[in-house]
């Protein structure tokens, strides 16, 4: 990496470290986003882990309204002209 492209950052007592908003930005690092430390011989590497997918989609499909109240809603409907049928029958 090209020296005046450096980012640096204080590791604080509890060994935190803050990454510079222009990364966070570029790589998508969002709150909540799990990172890896990787060592490369004499490097420490900082990587996105790609976490777990069935949760990272949790949520992504969900619409409007829930599937589960639409089929209620479906199935009750279907129930009260099912009771009409019956009475004019």
């Amino acid at each position: 990496m090209d020296s005046s492209k450096l980012k640096k950052a204080k590791v604080s007592a509890k060994g935190w470290v803050v990454i510079p908003a222009t990364l966070r930005r570029r790589y998508r690092l969002q709150p909540g986003t799990v990172v890896e430390f990787q060592e490369e011989g004499e490097k420490l590497v900082l990587v996105s882990s790609k976490g777990d997918p069935v949760e990272e989609l949790f949520g992504k499909l969900a619409g409007p309204v829930s599937l589960t109240a639409a089929l209620l809603e479906d199935r009750a409907t279907e129930l009260n002209r099912e009771e009409a049928a019956l009475r004019l029958g």
